[in-house]
This record gives structure tokens, C-alpha cells and sequence, in this order.
């Protein structure tokens, strides 16, 4: 049976359409004649939506009983058997109600993509699980549920539902999108302008490179080498010379012209010759480029003009970006040069830029050898002077009426058989020493024009003649294949030196490994498989390349090449059989793919294993605090009550008035104590949301003291401040824990004295007390939650005053420090983002006020 068609439509946040474009798209395959049925559709009480609903067969949903309240989700087992050719099945997203038969709606869909269903679905660009850690900086809510990214990209089509900011808000607050009691909170907080607008251009760049995923995939199938110019890509090549960083900034540049343009610097190995290239300097343009938001890649290649041109065109480059070479002049005896020669043979869709620099023309030191691969031309030219050399000479001397004689006759074949060793290696060498062997017995020993020798001394002189152009052919080709060697070793050093220093740094991940590993060695796709036992099927624990929606490899053995990591792992490859001498290389990269996968796997156990940590010991504080630091007020309460309930005692007025009190101090205390330990909680969770606006401090900082004793703190903060861009309530709050912190620890009769002073774009608000102070040694641990420094009595706080303060500074993007007061007692530092603008001059209102 085939697997049904996905079709998503994303969306950047809720409201924008998806539910109604998905509804439409079921009525016009109803109107086609297809089989549609609305497996589950919500409609949110919108009431455009809910009308498209008309006119589709519904398939009744499963009711699930969870906690004492009822919930409907999608019955996949009437939809299996009711069996459509399409089901709408809206939120893939979606988490089912605790007793559903799979614990995400994704992973019912797959159950009807399975049963050769098709499905169209929804999805916010939010609910992704690669983007969620984005979308939380944006918003600052944290998506509880996602979707696999991979569930997505399998998709057989994504259709982008855009709507632009303005819109969006105007449709809210129409009422289209929330009911009435919620938007103006909506409006104020995830639907703001600057949170669209994020969301939209994540929305926007994800389905272009699903799009530039789809047009590789469609150029690699129809093998398309020609460069389509759908995409600005500028690669740079590198030297690992000095001027590569003029090279990267020259390419930046040019991409920051065009919108959505992509910067790849290569440095391309010699795989047949020693190079001169800097690995410390390459290191460098390897940051730089990813500072400026390029990527670096590293490429072994025998010819490196067309080795850069084949990476171009493989990554569908625009541009190529290269430098004025550096060889000086007498060094074009040896050739055109990579930019040449890459200019040359480019094509009409490839641009390249000759880009000049400092180092032109300064040198970039001697030749290097080629190696044993000495390409077709200079094979051809060492068989040209080993076979046709001899004859032409022998031609030149036979015409000369007294030659040089039979010692200088044989030294001039000898060169010839030298300069084709030189040239064409061994084999040209061989033939010349054979043929010039034959030329010197015809043409110059008695009795010429035959092939016998009168003279035993002749005999002698080609003997030696041949042993001589045969020894010297063998040290050549011998030389040549150390060179080769030599150059094959240093080619992988860098390759290994460059992968092990971005490995042991933590800058590659997995998936950036074996994507390296495929660049390095031309392969089509790379996997990374592994099973838990002999008899355990193998599971692809990562993969680089090839077609999403092609078939994985399924073991080690239905690839091309193999390379075993342990017992129970290998990297698997396909696209072309590997030489014996690369397969060096190849374990180094499966060892470090083995190496990545197990850090991967421990970071993320090490970040369980913290929170359960960090949980653990906010549980235990927690509960100490509720044991005895509660209880206290709870307990005064309770005495107090049961005494004025009391029938056997007479209390006065008097008595009566100072029970209540006590009531009413225990219940605050109670309700502060409550108040200290959510706050904490909405911290640890992360779902502080601060409303920021522009605010004077003398508006907020005076409603912070209601807490504190009547003349316990004096205000200084001057007229002419700037306005503060804070949170008010959270602000509130935190100068309010800062003074009751301050108070409590100040000496009887001593104010605690609140200043705020403009320092730039800061705001700085002191609050200065002179109390017993804290070394600098615990100044930072007195801001950690359930801390509580010095002698302390128990039932004074919980330790959660400054711990909060802090937090709510930092979510107001301010920060929160201790410092010695001069003179004694400790100085709490709260500093704040100012506003553009001043507040008006007030003279009516005084400079300072008592409190």
C-alpha cells in the first residue's frame, strides 16, 4: 500500500488563516469529487471558520475523561476505518489528553499517512522543536508543545499562510481571533508588533530553505550542473594566506546587499602536493567567516580550480570571490594561476571576482611538487622527449660532418632520458633509455647503420649508458611517489588537525560532522547507524545529504563504503567506492562522529541530571520553609483566634484589639512569605513576561515602602531623571524586597536611604542601609534563592527577597549588585534601562520626602 501525501499549511503565529485555508483546500477537492472527511477540526469560536465546516463529512470524535473533566480528540480508529482519501486533521502540534492512543497528534497522522491516507494539516512556525528556544527569547513564552522538525520537512508540501503584523492585530482585535475579555492582554503581549514581525521572518526563511532543500533535491535528480541564479551564494576561495580575511569581508558585503544571500569560504587541500597554507591562520578565517554569518568548509582535491568550481556548482554558487595571486612573476613559468584558469573555465552562470589585496605579487615561496599524478600533459611531453627526442637528435648529429664524438653522443642521450624521467616519470624514462640504447648502436658505434658492435669498449658505454637512464628513471618515479606520499599525509594532517580542534571546542554537531564528512570525500549521503546488540535492527542516529524523503539506509552493508566504529556502530556511505589510502581518514571521522554522538548524548544528560538537581534542592528548601517559616505566622494566627474564641476568658477591648492585630501582622507576614515563594516559582519556570513601558521612578519607588515603618527610609531621587523603561509591578516589587531587606537589618534610628542618579542610557537606584554589611565573599551568594546571611532568626523570611529582586531586574533587562556603603552597612545597586525622553520639571513636588 503507498503512504499517503502531507500537506501542512504553516503559519508565524495564530490567527493569520491556516484552519480556514486548510477548510477551503477540503472544498475544492470535495468540489473535484474526492473523498474528504474532517478527522478533527477546531474552530476556536471563530465564526468564519466554523462556517467553512458546513458542507464537510465530519467523522465523530473520542470522548477521554482526564482529571474530572471531559475532552474530545481525534478517534484515528474511525478514521482508519471510515478511510477518506483525504482527512483535515487541524493542530499537528497537538499533545492528546493523557489515555489517547499515541501522546501526539503528529503521531496519529502518521497512522493514517501509513494507511495510505492523505492528510492536510496545520502548524505555527513556533511549535517547531529546533526554533523553540528562538521563539522563547522573542516572546518570552516557552512552547510546551512541538512538533519533530523532521515530521515537517517530510512533508509532500508546506504552503507558507503569510499575513503581515498590521493585519494580524487588526484581525484581533476585530474579535476574529480571540474573544473580547482577551485581547487587549493578547495585544499587550504576544501579538506586539516586534513579536510578529520575529516570527514572520522565521516563518519566512524556514520554508525558503525547505524550498532551496526541494531545488537541490530536483538538480541532483535530473543531474543539472549548470548554476541556477534563484538565490544569491558567494563562495570565497581560500589560500590559508593572509589575504583570505580581505577575501571574507570583501564577500560579507557583497551579501549584505542582497537579502537572503549566503557567504561559503572553501579552503581546498592538494591531495597530490605539498601546500603551503597556514593552519593557524586558517583557524582565524574560519571564525571570522561564521562571525559574519558565513560557513567554512574544507575540501580535498586533486586540481584545485576544479575542485573549486565542482563545490560551486554543487552548492548552486552565484559567485565566486578570489584574490590577485601572489606569485611573482617568473613563477607563471609554471602556469596561469587558479584565478585564471577559474575565470576561464566558469561559465556564463558563474561570476568571478578578482579581488585585490596586499599581498599581490609579494611571493608565495617555490613551486611545489605535483606528486606522483602529473596529470596528462606532462605525461604526453615526457613521452614526446623520450621517444621522439632521441630520433631528432640522432638526425642532428648523423648530419654533422665531425660530431662531438661517441663520450659526448651518449652524456646528450643521457639528458634527454633525464628530462623525460623529469617530466613523464618513469615509464617515458624507460622507452628513452631503450630507444636512445638503439639509436647509438645504429647511428654512432662501428659499423654504423647496423646492430653490431666491432668494439668491446662501445659495448661497454651503452651498457653503462642504459644502467645509468634506468637508475635515474627509478629515483625519480621514486622521489615522485615519496613527494605524493608526503603530500597525501599533509593534506590529511590539516584535515584531521582542523577536525579534531572544532570537535574538542565543541562547534560541531553531529549532523555538521557528517555533512563535513560527505564535502570532504564527494559522497551523495553519510549515516551514522547503530544497534544495540548483535541481533538489534540498526537505527540511524544521524544522516547528511541525499533526499529527506528517500529511503535511509538500513544497514552498513547496502552501503558503498563502510566504516566500523566499536561493535555496534558504523558510518555508512554511498555515492562512490572510496580508495584503500582514504580510509584512514575515514575512521579518524567515524571515531569523532562516535565521539560527538556520545557528548551530545551526555550534554543532554548532564542538563537533566542539573535541573533534577536544581529541582531537587528548591523542594527541599521549600519544604523547610513551609515546615517551620509558614507554620510560625500560621501558628501566631491560630493562637490568636482560639484565644478570642475562648468562653472562659473576658477579653478586654484592649486585648481583643492587640489579638487582631496579631492576626492581621500574621496574615501579612503570611501573605508576603506566599507572595516571596510564587515569584520564585514563576523565576524558576521562566514564565516572568514583563510589560515594559516609560515610567518616572518617583511614580513606582514611593508605592514600594507601604511595608516598611514611617520614617524608616528617606527618597532622593531628583527631579530632572530620565524616565525608566521597566515592568512598573515588577519593579515595584523588587524595591520593595530590596528596602523590607534593607530595614530589617539597619540599626534602630538609622533611615535607609533610597537614591537614584542617571549614569548615561542607565538609571542607577541605590538603597543604601547600615547595618552589619557582608563580606565580599558572600555577596553574590545572598542573591541565590532560600539564603539567608549572618545570625538571622528563624521565621524572619524564607531568603527569597533578594533572590526575587534579581530575577525580576534581569527580566526587565537590568541588573541587580551588592557593594560596601562607605562607612558601614551594604549598598544594593539596582540599575535600569532609561527611556529616550526626561520628565516634566515639577517645582511643586519636593527634591526629598520622608517617609
Amino acid at each position: 500500500m503507498a503512504r499517503g501525501k502531507l500537506r501542512i499549511y504553516l503559519g508565524a503565529a495564530p490567527g493569520v488563516g491556516k484552519t480556514y485555508a486548510m477548510l477551503s483546500e477540503a472544498h475544492r477537492r470535495v468540489e473535484r469529487g474526492t473523498d474528504v472527511a474532517v478527522a478533527f477540526v477546531e474552530h476556536h469560536g471563530r465564526p468564519r471558520t466554523e462556517v467553512m465546516l458546513h458542507g464537510l463529512e465530519q467523522i465523530q470524535r473520542r470522548e477521554l475523561t482526564y482529571r474530572g473533566s471531559v475532552f474530545t480528540e481525534m478517534d484515528v480508529d474511525a478514521a482508519l476505518e471510515r478511510k477518506p482519501a483525504v482527512a483535515v486533521v487541524d493542530e499537528l502540534a497537538h499533545t492528546n489528553v493523557p489515555g489517547s492512543r499515541n501522546a501526539k497528534r503528529w503521531q496519529d497522522i502518521e497512522e493514517l499517512l501509513e494507511a495510505g491516507i492523505d492528510v492536510i494539516s496545520t502548524v505555527n512556525i513556533q511549535h517547531l522543536e529546533s526554533l523553540g528556544d528562538v521563539v522563547e527569547s522573542i516572546t518570552g513564552v516557552r512552547q510546551r508543545e512541538t512538533v519533530p522538525d523532521e515530521v515537517v520537512r517530510r512533508a509532500d508540501q508546506i504552503e507558507l499562510v503569510d499575513m503581515s503584523p498590521q493585519a494580524i492585530r487588526r484581525r484581533m482585535a476585530h474579535g476574529n481571533i480571540y474573544q473580547p475579555d482577551k485581547v487587549d492582554a493578547a495585544l499587550s503581549n504576544y501579538f506586539r508588533p516586534g513579536n510578529l514581525t520575529a516570527l514572520r521572518e522565521l516563518a519566512l526563511l524556514w520554508v525558503a530553505d525547505r524550498v532551496d532543500e526541494y531545488l537541490q533535491e530536483y538538480r541532483a535528480e535530473h543531474s543539472i550542473r549548470s548554476t541556477w541564479q534563484a538565490r544569491e551564494r558567494i563562495v570565497v576561495g581560500l589560500t590559508g594566506g593572509p589575504e583570505g580575511r580581505t577575501l571574507i569581508r570583501r564577500a560579507a558585503r557583497m551579501a549584505a546587499k542582497g537579502s537572503g544571500s549566503e557567504v561559503l569560504a572553501v579552503y581546498i587541500a592538494r591531495s597530490d602536493g605539498l601546500t603551503s597554507a597556514s593552519p593557524k591562520e586558517l583557524a582565524v578565517q574560519r571564525t571570522l567567516v561564521e562571525d559574519l554569518g558565513g560557513t567554512f568548509h574544507h575540501v580535498i582535491g586533486d586540481d584545485i580550480p576544479s575542485a573549486l568550481l565542482e563545490f560551486a556548482r554543487g552548492v548552486n554558487a552565484t559567485q565566486i570571490v578570489l584574490g590577485s595571486s601572489r606569485r611573482k612573476t617568473w613563477q607563471y613559468v609554471f602556469g596561469p594561476g587558479v584565478g585564471a584558469t577559474v575565470a576561464r573555465e566558469s561559465g556564463p552562470d558563474l561570476d568571478v571576482h578578482i579581488v585585490t589585496h596586499e599581498e599581490v605579487a609579494k611571493g608565495r615561496g617555490l613551486p611545489v611538487a605535483r606528486g606522483a599524478r602529473l596529470g596528462r600533459a606532462r605525461i604526453i611531453a615526457g613521452w614526446l622527449v623520450g621517444v621522439v627526442g632521441p630520433a631528432l637528435l640522432s638526425l642532428l648529429l648523423s648530419g654533422l660532418a665531425n660530431g662531438p664524438g661517441l663520450a659526448n653522443d651518449v652524456l646528450l642521450f643521457l639528458f634527454l632520458t633525464v628530462v623525460a624521467a623529469l617530466l613523464g616519470g618513469q615509464l617515458p624514462a624507460l622507452a628513452s633509455a631503450a630507444v636512445g640504447s638503439l639509436l647509438l648502436n645504429f647511428y654512432f658505434t662501428p659499423p654504423t647503420h647496423t646492430l653490431t658492435i666491432s668494439d668491446p669498449q662501445n659495448i661497454v658505454a651503452i651498457a653503462i649508458f642504459f644502467a645509468v637512464a634506468v637508475s635515474v628513471a627509478s629515483v625519480v618515479d621514486l622521489a615522485a611517489r615519496r613527494t605524493h606520499q608526503a603530500a597525501r599525509l599533509r593534506a590529511e594532517s590539516e584535515i584531521l588537525s582542523f577536525l579534531a580542534g572544532s570537535v574538542l571546542r565543541g562547534e560541531t554537531t553531529l549532523n555538521a560532522l557528517l555533512e563535513r564528512v560527505r564535502e570532504t570525500f564527494g559522497m551523495d549521503t553519510v549515516a551514522l547507524l547503530e544497534r544495540s546488540s548483535d541481533v538489534d535492527p540498526w537505527t540511524c542516529a544521524g544522516r547528511a545529504g541525499g533526499s529527506d524523503k528517500g529511503e535511509p539506509l538500513q544497514r552498513p552493508e547496502d552501503a558503498d563504503v563502510d566504516m566500523p566504529v566499536g561493535d555496534h556502530m558504523a558510518l555508512a556511505l554511498t555515492g562512490r567506492v572510496l580508495p584503500a589510502e582514504d580510509r584512514r581518514v575515514l575512521a579518524a571521522f567515524a571515531a569523532q562522529a562516535a565521539v560527538v554522538l556520545d557528548r551530545q548524548r551526555l550534554v543532554g544528560e548532564a542538563e537533566r541530571a542539573r535541573e533534577l538537581a536544581e529541582g531537587n534542592r528548591i523542594r527541599t528548601a521549600l519544604l523547610a520553609a513551609v515546615s517551620h517559616d509558614l507554620r510560625t505566622p500560621l501558628a501566631s494566627i491560630k493562637a490568636s483566634v482560639t484565644s478570642l474564641r475562648s468562653d472562659d476568658v473576658a477579653w478586654s477591648p484592649e486585648d481583643e484589639a492587640e489579638l487582631l492585630a496579631g492576626i492581621e501582622a500574621g496574615a501579612d507576614r503570611l501573605d508576603h512569605l506566599v507572595g516571596n515563594l510564587l515569584d520564585m516559582s514563576r523565576l524558576q519556570t521562566g514564565t516572568v513576561t514583563p510589560l515594559i513601558r516609560e515610567i518616572d521612578l518617583d511614580e513606582v519607588v514611593p508605592m514600594a515602602l507601604g511595608g516598611v515603618p514611617e520614617g524608616s527610609v528617606t527618597l532622593d531621587i531628583p527631579e530632572e531623571l530620565p524616565m525608566v523603561a521597566v515592568d512598573p509591578g515588577l519593579l515595584e516589587r523588587s524595591v520593595a524586597n530590596l528596602v523590607e531587606n534593607a530595614v530589617k537589618y539597619s540599626p534602630d534610628g538609622e533611615a535607609v536611604l533610597v537614591a537614584a542618579s542617571a549614569l548615561g542610557d542607565r538609571v542607577e537606584l541605590r538603597i543604601a542601609d547600615r547595618g552589619p554589611g557582608v563580606p565580599d565573599s558572600a555577596k553574590d551568594r545572598i542573591f541565590e534563592p532560600f539564603q539567608r546571611y549572618g545570625d538571622v532568626p528563624r521565621g524572619a523570611g524564607v531568603g527569597l527577597g533578594l533572590a526575587v529582586a534579581r530575577g525580576f531586574a534581569e527580566a526587565m533587562g537590568g541588573t541587580l549588585a551588592a557593594e560596601d556603603t562607605p562607612g558601614g552597612g551594604m549598598t544594593m545597586v539596582l540599575t535600569l534601562r532609561a527611556a529616550g525622553g526626561r520628565p516634566p520639571v515639577r517645582p511643586d513636588l519636593p527634591a526629598q520626602v520622608t517617609t
